[in-house]
């Protein structure tokens, strides 16, 4: 992770008191205002922020929502605390993850579905078993009742195991096809270029701050040298010296400039994008919470058919009575009437 400090200041660097004649082991007036800064500000892999407590107390873009536009500037190490992981990319696998999530729960329905499957097929199976086909009477019609109840119950669960599939499983499926993961990196690539792009200005900014100090150094020496006599230098030097400091100061402005562009371009595409991508994890969850209640609203329609089903054989046991089934069985299974009397000498 690359950290540097900077600085809020504005010099001349051809002003004339940052040249003026030294004694020997004496530090420049230049060099003197800028060991006296307060630093303020500091770069973290090509970013600046301002340091705690320094400069204005930054407001929340969005205050009170949590907004991914808020809370995602800084870069983060990965779990190894190998690599830093850019704020963006821990939005990007956000939504990544929710598309996984939300093929394993089309992938948990489709379980469901298979289970009502292999329960409709079972009770449909039951419901033609032989099992108690001879019970006669009124006991009897509510039996049968019962078992034909099991295959009408058996076409509910299977009308329900239909509809989850078209209402439910499939819906979840193909919410964001393929093209979803194309859009992201669509995203990712635009602001991994805006992000190298600032850590390049950043480099020329360090490069030309490195150009300046040698500049100025070699003006500083030029100078002493010549108050000391300890070089034939004229004056002629000395200004050329000085010219090319002023050029050094000129291009550290110009490269300062350049990257406070590219990171402002920067910072309104993440504000951009993150709003974004938090618009579609709404839309997301949204998706996922209306054909989940779809599910159970299903849910309840085939409990209710299922309760129906069951009705007419409640209605049927209700009407059970041993006496008249003892009647219509005797009537059909009867031997004779006529008892048995004693036998006469």
């Amino acid at each position: 992770m690359m950290m540097e400090a900077s600085f809020d200041t504005e010099e001349s660097f051809d002003d004339p008191s940052c040249l003026a004649l030294q004694t020997p082991g004496s530090v420049s007036p230049a060099r003197r205002q800028i060991k006296e800064v307060k630093e303020t500000k500091i770069t973290i892999n090509g970013v600046t922020f301002p340091l705690p407590g320094e400069g204005p107390e930054q407001q929340l873009l969005k205050p009170n929502e949590w907004s991914y536009c808020d809370y995602f500037w800084t870069d983060k190490k990965d779990p190894q605390g190998t690599t830093s992981v850019a704020g963006f990319e821990v939005l990007l696998q956000k939504q990544l993850k929710g598309k996984q999530m939300q093929k394993e729960m089309a992938e948990f329905i489709h379980e469901r579905i298979k289970i009502e499957e292999e329960y409709a097929k079972n009770l449909s199976k039951l419901s033609l078993s032989p099992l108690a086909a001879q019970e006669e009477g009124t006991l009897g019609e509510a039996w049968t009742q019962l078992k034909k109840s099991l295959h009408d119950e058996a076409e509910v669960h299977l009308k329900f195991s239909n509809k989850l599939h078209t209402e439910v499983e499939k819906p979840l499926l193909t919410f964001r096809g393929d093209n979803f993961k194309k859009d992201l990196k669509k995203y990712d690539h635009h602001i991994t270029d805006l992000r190298k792009q600032l850590a390049s200005r950043y480099g020329s900014v360090e490069k030309a701050r490195k150009a300046l100090a040698d500049r100025q150094k070699d003006l500083e020496v030029k100078t002493q040298q010549l108050e000391i006599k300890l070089s034939n230098k004229t004056e002629e030097d000395i200004k050329k010296a000085r010219r090319k400091s002023t050029q050094a100061g000129d291009d550290l402005m110009r490269c300062v400039d350049l990257y406070n562009q590219t990171q402002s371009k920067w910072f309104e595409e993440m504000v951009t994008t993150s709003m974004e991508l938090e618009k579609l994890e709404v839309e997301r969850i949204e998706w996922i919470q209306q054909h989940l209640r779809q599910y159970t609203t299903l849910r309840h329609e085939t409990d209710m058919f299922n309760q129906s089903m069951v009705e007419p054989v409640d209605q049927l046991l209700q009407t059970v009575d041993p006496a008249k089934d003892r009647e219509l069985w005797v009537k059909d299974n009867k031997t004779g009437e006529v008892r048995p009397v004693d036998l006469d000498i």
